[in-house]
């Protein structure tokens, strides 16, 4: 486990956090259709997802050194370890989004209900929710899943092609960076133009969050709050919606080193 350093726990810590973040943005909905206010908590949900990005691109320069840094002897198996181990943290910084999920749906209802108080200010609610005595009324509502939470959870209101959609596009997302920069040291004579491409698949990869999947969600959550749709439904697809980005972050465990060639195949075009 010598691949192991200091250096690689901060970033995979970091990782840990934003993933835990995006995957508790899916609260975000949720909340809006219990309180009905869907449109103050798309601004809570954007606020979220710019955190969550912003974060993904500071990681970036320190996840890069380790390139930089590994023994040229067997720099290849040494860098490959700790992408996958990063990889891993971004599953259980997803699990730990999932475990928290029931608590953000009654903490976020708050915090919409507070946006709205404060006018739309964002900062004044930051000011709000992180008092200390906000802090301790936000413990009370603490609570971990419960099987009852899935109660009237039903398959057939779960899309399908939705799932896999959403699960590919997570596991290039969670891959993007990684396998670009490894794909670096696949063709280090192209190196510069392999690792540039790690904003182009992210880039791809938001693109096809936003065409594919965030507006079915979108108008699920807009058919609660109007009466035309049951919460039930919604409760069940952002169920859906978590796991099936569990899944990717699994499945980019598969597509890491395939991605990496596939870059390095792609800079011959340059």
């Amino acid at each position: 486990m010598e691949f192991i350093t200091e250096k690689l726990i901060f970033i995979a810590l970091f990782i840990f956090i934003i993933h835990s973040i995006e995957t508790l943005a899916y609260a975000v909905r949720l909340s809006g259709a219990r309180v009905k206010m869907i449109a103050s908590a798309l601004s809570l949900f954007n606020v979220m997802v710019i955190v969550s990005r912003l974060a993904n691109m500071m990681h970036q320069p320190v996840t890069g050194n380790l390139v930089d840094t590994a023994p040229e002897s067997n720099a290849l198996e040494f860098v490959e370890a700790q992408y996958r181990f990063l990889i891993g943290a971004s599953t259980v910084g997803t699990i730990f989004g999932i475990l928290l999920l029931p608590t953000f749906v009654a903490l976020f209802s708050r915090a919409i209900i507070h946006l709205s108080e404060e006018k739309g200010s964002v900062p004044s609610l930051f000011k709000r929710i992180f008092s200390l005595h906000y802090i301790k009324r936000g413990l009370t509502h603490f609570s971990l899943p419960k099987f009852s939470y899935l109660r009237n959870t039903k398959i057939k209101d779960i899309p399908i092609r939705l799932f896999f959609v959403n699960m590919i596009i997570t596991a290039i997302y969670t891959i993007g960076v990684l396998s670009a920069l490894y794909a670096a040291l696949l063709v280090p004579e192209r190196g510069m133009t392999a690792t540039m491409a790690s904003g182009l698949i992210n880039g791809l990869a938001t693109i096809l969050l936003v065409i594919f999947v965030d507006p079915k969600v979108s108008v699920i959550a807009d058919d609660v709050v109007n009466d035309r749709g049951s919460y039930l439904s919604l409760k069940s697809i952002s169920i859906m919606m978590v796991l099936s980005r569990l899944c990717g972050t699994i499945l980019a465990q598969l597509l890491f080193i395939p991605g990496a060639k596939y870059i390095a195949w792609f800079t011959t075009f340059f």
